[in-house]
């Protein structure tokens, strides 16, 4: 038993040091502060400044659509394989971006093959983690390994900026492109599922009267995607995601040209608090849903996301935004975004099982990237029309509070399928075969 607690707690650090390399997405704004700059300088980068943010909005939108493919490969080959392909596109991205300022070429290179390569290098982390560890601990898991995503920023945030003022843009897309490859490389060794006996045999058993009692935990069999997709839980589930994720995507990728005005080259600094903030939103988020329920930990998160949209207006409206409000409020959409991360895995679990869990996240997860493509695209357009980004946040805000209120709707459908899960696992175990019932609302 320990040398599985001491595989399983391996695993968790293996997929918390992929996802901090693959975090690097979370560092566009700094990136784009480069290209933006050459841009009006008459550099290289003759792009439009409308479509600015287009290789970060087409890479958050390849990401999450991979990630149904690499969740079936994760599924189907297992993390290793899943994990070294993801850290070798997302090498192979950079090192492309890196030899050209041509915009389709960094759509390309940045938006395409790097999308696929962190939805493979994502997918792969998570799934054997969550193998390892009991039901009522899901939360805590997914949010340790999701985390390392979030915290990506608090060291490549710097790196990024020492390294643009030195050797300039391309020469450090070439360099982070060749780290990816050796560090995603060596850690996908380390991703092992555990033995079938651990998950199904008396490992399983033991932990039943936990799954049972576990108010975010239900009993209930294994779902494939075509099952999944018949719930209405699924739809409420990714409508909720697309509008938390986006909101908080927007605010990302804006986050240091937003901090530029007040901080000059110290913007870099944004990002990476706002990092520490998405990394903890994570692990509390998930340790708490833990405790208090899934549902209600999400209804919190949504509520504080909308009135932090709203409290940032008059902050940035101001013709120098103060630098200390400025990371204060973009800190806690941080915070509240990261939740996102480890509470939707978790609830894909609870309701649809572990066995399909990266086919049927993988699907989950095109909200992300759906809502990432929308309200960064949508952002920098408002922004380019009006130079402010004041009525983004009033959209985001407004959305984010109409999501807080679904969610109601959502723990009220809950309690009802709890009991229809119950009632056909028992059937299942009395030999019937049992009928997709999570996520059907009640009658």
């Amino acid at each position: 038993m320990s040398q599985m607690k001491h595989s399983g707690w391996s695993v968790v650090m293996a997929g918390t040091g992929i996802n901090l390399a693959l975090g690097i997405l979370y560092t566009w704004s700094i990136f784009k502060g480069a290209i933006k700059t050459s841009i009006e300088q008459g550099g290289p980068f003759q792009w439009d400044l409308a479509s600015i943010n287009d290789p970060y909005a087409v890479c958050c939108l390849v990401f999450a659509f991979g990630m149904i493919l690499a969740g079936k490969v994760q599924d189907k080959f297992g993390p290793r394989i899943t994990a070294l392909v993801g850290g070798l596109l997302v090498a192979a991205g950079f090192i492309v971006v890196s030899q050209t300022a041509d915009y389709l070429l960094w759509v390309l290179g940045f938006g395409v093959i790097t999308g696929t390569g962190l939805a493979f290098g994502y997918s792969a982390a998570l799934p054997p983690a969550l193998k390892w560890f009991p039901p009522a601990k899901t939360g805590l898991i997914a949010g340790i390994v999701v985390s390392g995503f979030g915290l990506a920023s608090v060291y490549i945030a710097p790196l990024s900026a020492y390294l643009l003022a030195t050797y300039g843009l391309q020469t450090s897309m070439l360099f982070f492109g060749v780290a990816f490859a050796f560090v995603v490389g060596a850690l996908s060794m380390l991703l092992i599922n555990p033995p079938k006996d651990h998950l199904f045999g008396a490992a399983a058993a033991k932990t039943q009267k936990t799954l049972q009692a576990a108010p975010s935990a239900p009993a209930q069999g294994d779902f494939t995607p075509s099952q999944m997709m018949k719930t209405s839980t699924f739809y409420i589930l990714w409508l909720l995601y697309f509008i938390g994720a986006g909101a908080g995507l927007m605010v990302i990728g804006s986050i240091a040209g937003m901090a530029k005005v007040s901080m000059g080259e110290l913007a870099f600094l944004a990002v990476a608090i706002l990092a520490i903030g998405n990394a903890a939103g994570r692990i509390v988020a998930g340790s708490m849903s833990d405790k208090i329920g899934r549902v209600r930990t999400l209804f919190i998160m949504l509520g504080c996301q909308a009135t932090l949209m709203f409290l940032t207006i008059p902050v940035i409206s101001t013709q120098t935004p103060n630098a200390v409000l400025l990371v204060l409020v973009a800190t806690f959409i941080g915070f509240n975004y990261g939740t996102n991360l480890a509470l939707f895995p978790a609830l894909t679990k609870d309701f649809w099982g572990l066995k399909n869990f990266g086919a049927n996240y993988g699907l989950l997860f095109t909200s992300w990237g759906v809502g990432g493509f929308v309200m960064a695209r949508a952002s920098q357009m408002i922004q380019a029309q009006t130079g402010s980004l004041s009525l983004s946040f009033a959209v985001a805000g407004t959305l984010l509070t109409v999501a807080a209120v679904i969610t109601l709707t959502l723990k009220d459908l809950k309690a009802h399928q709890v009991q229809l899960a119950r009632e056909e696992a028992a059937k299942s175990v009395a030999g019937e075969t049992p009928r997709p019932v999570l996520g059907k609302a009640a009658s």
